[in-house]
């Protein structure tokens, strides 16, 4: 979701728990999908001797209003970051508003750039990608890119050796499968950045938006009720950022980069970053755009990977099964991206 306008102003909000789907999910569909975009790779670790098997798949979202509209989602491999064969970086961005794939395309560019120039990345991880994150809001800010009302989410991973670090900022997601004796279990590796989050709300509301759904706002429910209950039992009208006097930007995320407009009102690039130290036990990750998550969870996505022991199959499946629980529901779909890493022989 992005700003009110274009293909955020979806009437769902997207699932943030890994053990939580939708009321609208169906369960998915049984067939093996062989169209994919990207051949299979592999990258080893050689500090800790594992490998990882790895394929991606972005599939244009149908709008039938602008069906010339182009994929404003896109997304980075960079295998080896800085010469050294034990780091390597996985990145979505999904971009918003008019000019929401220059946006994207930009960000995922200078982004990686950003993190390879870095001569502190493996003495602080954090930092690195803190200080990469803000200068490139800032470049983005600076560039001729319009970023008045556009802007990008970006879901990145960063593999440095046996850990991962996990930046996040917006509603695109990344998720890792356990393996738990006989189960595979699903751990979200970021959360949702949204006014749905108690946290999110709070912060924003300190910084003068207005929080509301597009019902509150075109006056068809009480704009005083401040409680939209959860992701899940929320009936599809999502709380959204709006200037303290007008009807924009209409925003369902909290946290971009880009949106200069929405900066104004507490929209902040500022990522929030876990960490995860790979076990025997960690199968692969999924990366992916919120129009995989938007209709299904992340244990589903995570069920779904686990059939496949090709990740092109998997992206494929999945991407299909997303996209037609998105025309189910809705006339028109969203770009779809999706990265699946799988992790090959570790042992600690």
């Amino acid at each position: 979701m992005g700003c009110v306008h274009g293909k955020c102003c979806t009437r769902y909000p997207s699932s943030s728990d890994g053990d939580s789907g939708r009321r609208r999910e169906k369960r998915p569909y049984k067939c093996k999908h062989i169209l994919t975009q990207r051949s299979l790779e592999l990258v080893p670790v050689p500090s800790h001797n594992f490998t990882l098997q790895f394929s991606v798949l972005t599939q244009h979202g149908y709008y039938p209003d602008t069906v010339e509209r182009e994929n404003q989602d896109s997304f980075c491999i960079k295998t080896q970051l800085q010469g050294n064969p034990n780091i390597h970086f996985f990145g979505v961005f999904d971009g918003h508003g008019q000019y929401g794939a220059e946006c994207s395309n930009f960000v995922k560019d200078r982004l990686v750039e950003r993190l390879a120039n870095d001569t502190t990345l493996l003495d602080d991880p954090l930092k690195a990608y803190n200080s990469a994150f803000l200068a490139t809001n800032s470049e983005l800010h600076d560039s001729e890119i319009d970023d008045t009302m556009s802007g990008t989410t970006a879901i990145t991973v960063l593999v440095v050796g046996d850990t991962l670090y996990v930046a996040n900022v917006g509603d695109s997601r990344a998720v890792i499968a356990v393996k738990d004796g006989d189960r595979i279990l699903a751990e979200d590796l970021s959360e949702d950045q949204t006014p749905f989050r108690k946290d999110e709300y709070e912060r924003v509301k300190l910084c003068g938006a207005r929080v509301l759904s597009v019902d509150q706002v075109e006056g068809l429910k009480d704009p005083n009720i401040q409680n939209w209950g959860d992701e899940y039992s929320q009936g599809g009208d999502p709380p959204r950022l709006w200037v303290p006097d007008g009807m924009y930007p209409g925003t369902a995320f909290t946290r971009s980069v880009g949106d200069s407009t929405a900066e104004k009102i507490g929209v902040i690039a500022v990522p929030e970053i876990s960490v995860v130290r790979l076990t025997r036990n960690h199968l692969f990750f999924v990366v992916a755009s919120d129009g995989v998550f938007e209709f299904l969870s992340s244990r589903t996505v995570v069920n779904m990977a686990a059939e496949y022991a090709d990740p092109r199959d998997a992206c494929a499946a999945i991407a299909g099964e997303s996209y037609k629980l998105w025309l189910d529901n809705e006339n028109r779909t969203d770009d779809i991206t999706i990265i699946i890493v799988q992790i090959k022989g570790l042992s600690n």
